[in-house]
């Protein structure tokens, strides 16, 4: 049986990760291209498509191609809930890109219409795929650290701001580094915490570095001007249970300490922390000790071309749970409590108040 997928949104990330992931994918090809720039969509189609590929600008001309079983959507932050609903409701089984959405409110949308359409519905979030990512989740489900109290989720750049499409822009991001790479630190850490009741958050959020002309970048020098995101984001998230998590987040900190979607977790029986390698510790027989396991597959950043497995990973996964009608990996309900948590900081750091909340409800 060959699945054939159409593709919203064809920059960066569907060029860096999602299209050259899927055509390694047996019994997959990718048929529909859609981007408003008709050169991107056209170019992907041309590198990563059938010789029958379709190039379209509408994305609702896409959805009426009724051979499409899946749709990936690679689209700015604003479009995620309005183009996986209509996915769903076209009949599609759905991969969203990161974050799931910009509000908890378009979050429940989307999960309602895979609900009711009885389609499948994922999030990009690739990282728990990696080797080091696996080798923990499995480590913590089997009790290892005992009940983990505290945590701590990674992702910080010294000097690392994506200045091209539409990252500075707030209207269309919703947020700027806390969206786009915490997003990925705190889906790790709740997912290794199998812990999804968040009960309160503080929050603060950072226009520092961003006014700089001319700064050090990675990618070269931002525009001040259309720097209307965050620069760096910290929160104080406390759950149900009374386990606790620091978040941090940036593009531009005058910091050595670098990580990005790594975590570190404490617990009654041992810990565990990414931060130099994957680092397993603990006490036995009365003494301290702590492994360090090597593993390969550390890369994160689908934006210079270069392929890591873990993107590879998560498109068979992806694949393989619509052929076996299974729960996908990245459990919708999952994604949306990371959508909540993030908005309630930012919410936080405008009202300078914590943010109170139940784990599935408005408050």
């Amino acid at each position: 049986m060959t699945i054939k997928i159409g593709v919203i949104g064809c920059g960066g990330i569907a060029t860096g990760k999602h299209l050259p992931s899927l055509i390694k994918v047996e019994d997959v090809e990718v048929t529909a291209f859609c981007d408003i720039d008709v050169t991107k969509a056209q170019e992907a189609a041309a590198t990563f498509g059938t010789a029958e590929a379709k190039v379209y600008t509408d994305y609702h001309e896409l959805l009426k191609d009724s051979s499409i079983e899946v749709v990936h959507v690679c689209t700015p932050n604003h479009l995620h809930c309005d183009m996986t609903v209509s996915a769903l409701e076209a009949g599609k089984h759905v991969m969203c890109e990161k974050p799931m959405a910009k509000t908890t409110k378009e979050a429940k949308t989307m999960i309602e219409a895979a609900q009711r359409t009885g389609k499948k519905l994922t999030i990009g979030y690739q990282n728990r795929f990696r080797a080091d990512s696996q080798y923990l989740h499995e480590v913590t489900s089997r009790g290892d650290l005992g009940d983990i109290y505290f945590a701590k989720g990674h992702a910080i750049r010294r000097r690392a701001v994506p200045n091209w499409g539409v990252f500075l822009d707030e209207e269309a991001q919703g947020g700027g580094p806390l969206i786009d790479i915490g997003t990925h630190a705190l889906d790790l850490t709740l997912w290794m915490m199998n812990n999804y009741e968040p009960e309160s958050v503080m929050g603060s959020t950072f226009h520092k570095l961003s006014e700089k002309e001319n700064a050090a970048n990675a990618w070269g020098p931002w525009d001040p001007k259309a720097f209307t995101v965050e620069d760096s984001a910290f929160g104080f998230i406390k759950m149900k249970n009374g386990a606790t998590i620091i978040l941090e987040s940036a593009w531009a900190l005058n910091s050595l300490e670098v990580d990005e979607a790594k975590c570190s977790l404490s617990g009654t029986e041992g810990g565990a922390d990414m931060k130099d390698g994957l680092r397993i510790h603990g006490e036995d027989l009365g003494t301290l000790y702590s492994k360090k396991i090597e593993l390969e597959n550390k890369g994160v950043d689908f934006y210079e071309g270069d392929q890591v497995d873990e993107a590879e990973e998560e498109a068979k996964a992806w694949i393989a749970c619509i052929k076996n009608d299974t729960e996908p990996v990245v459990k919708p309900e999952e994604a949306m409590v990371v959508t909540q948590i993030l908005e309630g900081i930012y919410e936080s750091a405008k009202t300078g108040k914590a943010v109170y909340f139940n784990a599935h409800e408005e408050e």
